[in-house]
């Protein structure tokens, strides 16, 4: 069995290189065989020099497109049976990562989204981020009967068959939402798991609520409309 991990990068050359080497670590400590897929979104910062450094397949856009972009390509090059999909700035905790795969090499689930918002810890989201992101939960429950607490998270596991047929169109940080509700068009398993959650230490996020927030909604409908 071979697990891709996804990791999209845009200007974030103070945590990437961080970011994949707590990943070669964990996934040398769970035994499972690995390639690291690192596509950087046209970084002008250094992000792109960082990442050469470290042993992982690196590919670039040859302009800024957008996360959703950059997942599309690292799901087009993937060689594994299991995908994981991983932010780079540093909110994420590689160290979880057993537990986001779990459900899965448990044969419990097909997709699993790791939830800020299951853990007991209060989550520093910005308020309109997490009134948004209720939002988005409602809409999708609403269309496809699947309830989850976290649509918009980046931090997933899935088998490769999810990903099958999907022909995915997000060019931004609606491609969560987009994949999410056409799997669950396919009644796909979909399952959560607790992860820890923390905002961004370096940089800015590129979010905008409103914009990428209609681009959001639009998707849902869409993706529930066309499949």
């Amino acid at each position: 069995m071979l697990l891709s991990i996804i990791i999209p990068v845009y200007n974030e050359e103070l945590t990437v290189g961080n970011i994949i080497d707590r990943v070669k670590t964990v996934m040398q400590q769970t035994g499972l065989k690995n390639e690291i897929i690192v596509v950087d979104d046209c970084s002008y910062d250094k992000s792109l020099e960082v990442a050469k450094k470290r042993s992982a397949k690196i590919y670039t856009l040859k302009q800024h497109l957008g996360k959703g972009y950059a997942l599309r390509a690292g799901f087009s090059k993937a060689k594994g049976d299991l995908i994981v999909t991983i932010d780079s700035d540093g909110s994420h905790r590689p160290e979880e990562l057993p537990r986001v795969l779990a459900p899965i090499l448990q044969d419990k689930a097909d997709l699993v989204i790791g939830s800020r918002y299951l853990n007991q810890k209060n989550v520093a989201a910005k308020k309109l981020n997490a009134f948004g992101v209720k939002l988005f939960n409602y809409f999708i429950q609403l269309l496809t009967g699947v309830a989850v607490t976290d649509s918009q998270s980046g931090y997933r596991a899935m088998k490769r068959e999810v990903l099958k047929n999907q022909n995915l169109k997000s060019g931004e940080y609606e491609i969560e939402s987009e994949m999410l509700v056409k799997t669950a068009k396919k009644n796909s398993r979909i399952t959560e798991v607790p992860i820890s959650f923390e905002q961004r230490t370096y940089g800015r996020s590129g979010v905008d609520p409103m914009v990428d927030g209609f681009k959001i909604l639009l998707s849902i409908i869409l993706a529930y409309m066309k499949g």
